[in-house]
């Protein structure tokens, strides 16, 4: 199927992440109709450009495919199914793009309320974090029909520099939350690793090096290290600061928590993980990257 080149595209959810995908879509010449129930994040692009709705059903109303990046799964169902959402507006054959991290099966269940109505919706979640966002190099996770991708394919392009079709709705997020999960888990790893290595005496920078050029090398050891000092830019030689952030860490291991009760996976470094970043936070490192497992592990705040 040909690609078709939407003239009127809606954004819903422009935080850290949203925010940097729907200027992608501005300056890669969409017309823009946004919705944020953040004033200041609506006007920060209504003044590069985009239209300001009063809500998701408005941004429906204007547009032909429509891209949403929400927090929860509780977001992502006020935000479509709500009293003023995007469903309650959805033409025949919008193209809605979701790219939240959620339960697979709430992307299913939109899905099919979508299809009610006769309009499209694939999931799309989005790895890279805020700086592959802003530079518009996402990897993009897609779950749905090949018709639909192929429809959003122009869009997604825009947003990001690899889409990968990973199956039927709800793939997208499972692909998501796997990944997410084995990436907590070795940070948690290679933080532990990097602290037991120091009690023993060892150099920190002395064990990047042996660890990366062996068997427990890893991107958590490699390219985004827990340690401050041995890697300049990235968050723990920031304070810990910026990045993927540890309540984001914790929901998404949530999420693989639920997804394996339902589908009776075993799953116990995931469950211990998740146990881990729910105390980290309780401890004070909430507003941090979710590398800060290190300070935690060593005891300090």
């Amino acid at each position: 199927m040909r690609a078709r080149s939407f003239s009127r595209v809606g954004f819903v959810g422009l935080g850290n992440m949203g925010g940097h995908m729907a200027r992608n879509l501005l300056k890669k010449g969409c017309r823009l109709t946004v919705y944020d129930v953040n004033e200041t994040a609506m006007s920060n692009l209504t003044e590069a450009g985009a239209n300001r709705a009063s809500s998701p059903a408005e941004v429906a109303e204007e547009t032909e495919a429509v891209v949403s990046m929400l927090p929860s799964n509780q977001h992502v169902l006020d935000v479509y199914s709500g009293k003023h959402g995007l469903l309650s507006s959805a033409r025949e054959k919008t193209l809605f793009i979701d790219s939240s991290t959620i339960d697979p099966f709430v992307s299913q269940t939109l899905a099919a309320n979508a299809e009610k109505q006769a309009a499209r919706f694939i999931d799309a979640p989005v790895s890279g974090g805020v700086n592959a966002a802003k530079d518009g190099t996402l990897t993009i996770m897609v779950g749905g029909s090949k018709e639909n991708l192929e429809l959003a394919k122009p869009l997604l392009t825009k947003m990001g520099a690899r889409v990968v079709h990973c199956g039927d709705v709800g793939m997208g997020q499972a692909a998501k939350i796997c990944n997410n999960m084995l990436l907590g888990i070795s940070m948690i790893g290679t933080a532990e690793a990097f602290n037991f290595g120091e009690r023993l005496g060892l150099d920190a920078k002395v064990l990047a090096d042996i660890v990366n050029s062996s068997s427990g090398r890893c991107w958590s050891s490699e390219l985004y290290n827990p340690v401050p000092g041995i890697l300049d830019n990235v968050p723990s030689s920031k304070n810990y600061e910026g990045g993927f952030g540890a309540t984001l860490m914790a929901k998404d291991l949530g999420l693989a928590q639920a997804a394996a009760a339902k589908v009776d996976a075993t799953i116990p470094l995931g469950s211990i993980a998740h146990q881990i970043f729910r105390t980290l936070i309780s401890q004070g490192f909430s507003d941090k990257d979710f590398s800060v497992v290190y300070q935690f592990l060593k005891g300090r705040k």
